[in-house]
């Protein structure tokens, strides 16, 4: 089976397995999942036939998938799982970064390979995704359990314009870093730093996705 022609966000959703695989590549399905996986890959200079046969090994074999579907979930149970497990999770994560970024940036500064104006970054994504996750909270999710549907279409357009923000500030966080490499002699703290950063991107990719590519457009479809 072929893939090439799929949309990324399509690909996310139906193939067990395959956030876990683009994540690998450093594709973006959840802000970038309207490209078709055969211009994501030319992009990024990959191989469509390696990706595409790893693609059709977990269609076949699929492995456990990510949790619970929650394609089929009601708005309210999708929104209250968003908010514990990501937003409250972004809450609690960031600014421990933030105190190992400071950390590493004060001992290391120094050096030329220092990721020098991490903790800055981190406290910027600190202070957009706190404004970001309050408006969903107090102004779009309450609107979608009340079943305003239709009044939900623009909020939900600025909310995506915000994650499409978001995506950059995670490309500037991989130009620091040098895409998350540390160096041979990092130190705990370097290199907890940079675990640290890996999963919190993991986890702001996957909570977009789950609001890009499923919770918005049923929304839409539902107004």
């Amino acid at each position: 089976m072929s893939f090439a022609n799929q949309k990324l966000s399509d690909i996310a959703l139906t193939v067990p397995g395959a956030i876990q695989l683009f994540r690998e590549y450093d594709l973006d399905y959840c802000c970038g999942g309207a490209v078709e996986l055969a211009v994501a890959v030319q992009e990024k200079n990959l191989d469509i036939n390696e990706i595409n046969a790893r693609l059709t090994e977990l269609q076949n074999n699929p492995v456990n998938a990510e949790e619970r579907d929650w394609t089929s979930a009601s708005f309210d149970e999708l929104i209250d799982y968003i908010v514990p497990r990501f937003h409250d999770g972004h809450r609690s994560q960031l600014p421990e970064l933030i105190t190992l970024a400071e950390k590493v940036e004060q001992v290391h500064g120094d050096r030329p390979d220092c990721p020098t104006g991490v903790a800055a970054e981190l406290r910027n994504m600190l202070t957009d995704l706190t404004q970001h996750m309050m408006k969903e909270e107090q102004i779009l999710f309450p609107m979608i359990k009340a079943g305003n549907y239709m009044m939900a279409r623009m909020p939900i357009q600025v909310m995506e314009m915000e994650h499409a923000e978001m995506g950059d500030q995670l490309e500037v966080l991989k130009s620091l870093t040098d895409n998350l490499t540390p160096p041979a002699d990092a130190c705990t703290s370097w290199l907890a730093l940079y675990s640290g950063i890996e999963h919190f991107i993991d986890e702001l990719m996957l909570h977009t996705h789950t609001e890009n590519n499923i919770l918005f457009p049923r929304v839409r479809n539902a107004a």
